[in-house]
């Protein structure tokens, strides 16, 4: 009976370990594998968005009225009597907006007059530095001199109306303004040399500025416009009254 009870046991013993190892087995088996898993490193990622620098607004394209980087870009080419003569009007031309600009703001205290003065001597520089590509002689004398005998009267008509009142100065402003835009037209329209372009188109982008500018402040002056003893430099007459023909109908 002993003997019995042993064997049975053995055989209680022997099951038991039997089914252990079996589960043991079974749940290795049927446990899922780990997955692995690699580090995503960040120059794999590929970044859609970015703010990237050189914008409109700072130090990327240009802005303002420098173009001497786009400039130094374009070779020169052949310049004809016109295209040479357009230089040198267009550098008195500035030069008397500058001088105007100027004695007014001396006059009347008015910031846009010296703010805009400032601009007018960059346009200068812009046009000279076209002439010393092409070997031009600059024909600027002077403040309030000019090699061109109308241009001369101009400045001094000019700077007679800017001397009445603050109203008058502002109507000045306009009115040159607008004449820089319709000469610059004028001989854009005369040149297919991409330098002289880029400058022209420059020089009348800054001109439209500083036409609104000077709006503006007829706006906050209760200025009347343009009208009086007004001039206009294009191929039409001035802006009303008394008004008197520029000198770009007959200076190239």
């Amino acid at each position: 009976m002993l003997n019995n009870f042993k064997n049975i046991l053995v055989g209680v013993l022997s099951a038991t370990i039997v089914i252990a190892i079996g589960a043991s087995a079974y749940n290795a088996l049927a446990a899922p594998k780990p997955v692995s898993v690699e580090p995503v490193l960040a120059e794999n990622i590929d970044m859609a968005g970015g703010n990237g620098n050189g914008g409109s607004n700072g130090n990327g394209t240009q802005n303002g009225d420098g173009t001497g980087t786009q400039l130094d870009a374009i070779p020169a080419s052949d310049l004809t009597p016109e295209e040479a003569a357009a230089l040198l009007f267009m550098r008195e031309e500035e030069k008397l907006a500058r001088d105007v600009y100027t004695q007014l703001y001396a006059l009347w205290g008015q910031p846009v007059f010296q703010n805009i003065a400032a601009s007018e001597q960059a346009h200068m520089d812009e046009i000279k530095v076209l002439m010393d590509r092409y070997g031009l002689a600059d024909p600027a004398l002077d403040p309030g001199q000019f090699t061109d005998p109308n241009l001369q009267a101009l400045y001094d008509q000019l700077m007679a109306q800017g001397s009445i009142s603050v109203t008058d100065a502002l109507n000045v402003g306009v009115l040159i303004e607008q004449t820089d835009i319709a000469d610059l037209q004028a001989r854009l329209a005369q040149t297919d040399n991409a330098d002289l372009q880029l400058v022209f188109t420059n020089l009348m982008n800054g001109s439209y500025n500083h036409l609104a500018a000077f709006s503006g402040e007829q706006g906050n002056n209760g200025a009347q416009g343009s009208g009086g003893n007004g001039y206009h430099g294009g191929n039409e007459s001035g802006g009303g009254g008394n008004g008197k023909r520029g000198s770009s109908t007959t200076t190239p």
